[in-house]
């Protein structure tokens, strides 16, 4: 069985570098965090400091509070939060929050009282971070993914901004000026800085920046289809169309076919968050792709690392998207 004084040989650090990491007691370079955590991983070393300093009412047991969890991207991420955890020895429940602020209340409720040792939790768009509040009042260690409002928590998620930032760009190299974008919930941080990255897109590429092309709200494909139409509909409608999300995607794709047009001879289409079945459309879709097994691993760690040490630094962790590029995008006409 591996030792901590292996993990820091391969890692070329010393021992209480390791021990750091392990326990967030100490900031440690993020290059250097990162070589831990992989000879960590290649070991599959469960380190007894964990063990020992999680509390003597341990239960063993992690809750897992997300919303939609049909949605393929966030079935991704707990897939990986619930294998990470069974390799180290934790058990998960999991429960739908539905996005709805009172009900993620009940859930982080429900969890506490079944005496969980943790939380990791994709908060809901509640103006009033209830269940935040609730969290940091009895100091139950969570981990927010994907949705980051709280530096008081550690979190992890991808670097949304720079990511759309890019897509756009990408999309505007083929010649499209005026390029139209369905978000999400602007309740959501996710949101904000999708659209942030969609004007920097904008801005970089001298492209058109009319508030007539952007539609935000679509938390269902229905509504995002709704939203789409809008666009389409315009006097001059954009020869482009960009989701905030895949269920923003697909209604753009259901609002094109409804409206006669074709992809991309008619309108040109690319989106946030890849998945599965994005190859059985037709043309297949160009979409940023997130790292979801790794974003569920590192909530995973971190969740690990806080039940540990409640005390230590928080983190918030970024991990860049890619772009998938397919046929959904051409030149305009």
């Amino acid at each position: 069985m591996a030792t901590i004084a292996d993990v820091a040989r391969k890692a070329g650090v010393s021992v209480s570098t390791v021990s750091h990491v392990l326990n967030g007691t100490r900031r440690v370079a993020p290059d250097t965090a990162r070589a831990v955590e992989a000879a960590i991983e290649s070991f599959g070393y469960r380190p007894n400091i964990m063990a020992r300093s999680l509390k003597a009412a341990s239960t063993r047991s992690v809750g897992i509070a997300i919303s939609s969890l049909s949605n393929p991207y966030f079935s991704d991420i707990i897939c990986a939060i619930e294998s990470e955890c069974a390799r180290l020895g934790m058990m998960v429940f999991l429960s739908d929050t539905e996005d709805d602020p009172s009900r993620e209340l009940e859930v982080i409720m429900a969890l506490h009282q079944r005496r969980v040792d943790g939380i990791i939790l994709a908060p809901s768009p509640d103006p009033a971070r209830r269940a935040l509040g609730y969290l940091r009042d009895i100091g139950l260690p969570c981990v927010l993914v994907d949705r980051m409002p709280d530096p008081a928590f550690d979190q992890v998620g991808v670097n949304n901004r720079e990511a759309m930032r890019n897509l756009v760009e990408r999309v505007a190299a083929l010649g499209h000026r005026r390029i139209g974008y369905v978000g999400g919930n602007p309740g959501f941080e996710t949101t904000l800085e999708r659209i942030a990255g969609y004007r920097d897109g904008l801005v970089g590429t001298g492209s058109v920046m009319e508030e007539e092309l952007l539609v935000t709200g679509s938390a269902t494909t229905m509504s995002a289809m709704q939203a789409a139409a809008q666009l389409l509909y315009l006097d001059h409608p954009p020869t482009a169309l960009v989701g905030g999300n895949n269920l923003a995607t697909i209604g753009i794709m259901k609002a094109i076919r409804k409206r006669g047009l074709r992809v991309p001879k008619d309108v040109s289409v690319a989106g946030f968050d890849d998945f599965e079945w994005a190859d059985c459309f037709e043309p297949r879709l160009t979409l940023v792709a997130q790292p979801c097994a790794e974003i569920g691993r590192r909530a995973a760690f971190l969740l690990m690392e806080r039940i540990a040490a409640p005390e230590g630094s928080r983190r918030t962790i970024r991990l860049d998207a890619a772009i998938v590029e397919r046929e959904s995008c051409g030149r305009p006409r």
